[in-house]
């Protein structure tokens, strides 16, 4: 097939093609007459690279999958490259994850906060004497 076809049946872009081509990550193959020509197997390539950057993966990471494909292997996961990728990409995330937990922690802790002193400020209110609470956003004009 042409580089048309694959990128249609890819949902991709045959500028996209091009990049995953100067990347070494497709075949650079020609037919006789100069265009590009592709088969079932380059369609297995990118979907497994669309399928990896859907997950986060960023392109040079696909690399190890694709490679592991080229070899003959069924699944481009079942290589110790990826295996190592998989590994290496699963601590990131949990790395992440522990980064949100401690924001959200921060964060839920700055909404105690802030409600606590708006329930003060509404108790002092109540006192004769008192300071008036003030909504921030009067008087502003968008």
């Amino acid at each position: 097939m042409r580089i048309g076809e694959l990128a249609a049946r890819a949902g991709t872009t045959t500028r996209t093609l091009r990049y995953y081509e100067s990347r070494g990550l497709l075949p650079a193959r020609r037919g006789e007459n100069g265009y590009r020509t592709y088969d079932e197997h380059d369609l297995r390539l990118l979907r497994q690279i669309r399928t990896l950057q859907d997950f986060g993966f960023d392109l040079e990471e696909t690399r190890p999958f694709v490679e592991c494909l080229r070899a003959g292997h069924p699944e481009g996961d079942s290589c110790p490259a990826s295996l190592a990728v998989y590994r290496r990409k699963l601590g990131e995330l949990d790395s992440l994850i522990d980064e949100l937990q401690a924001v959200r922690a921060e964060v839920g802790a700055q909404l105690v906060r802030a409600e606590r002193a708006r329930d003060e400020l509404a108790a002092e209110a109540e006192v004769p004497g008192g300071p008036e609470p003030v909504c921030e956003l009067e008087g502003r004009t968008r």
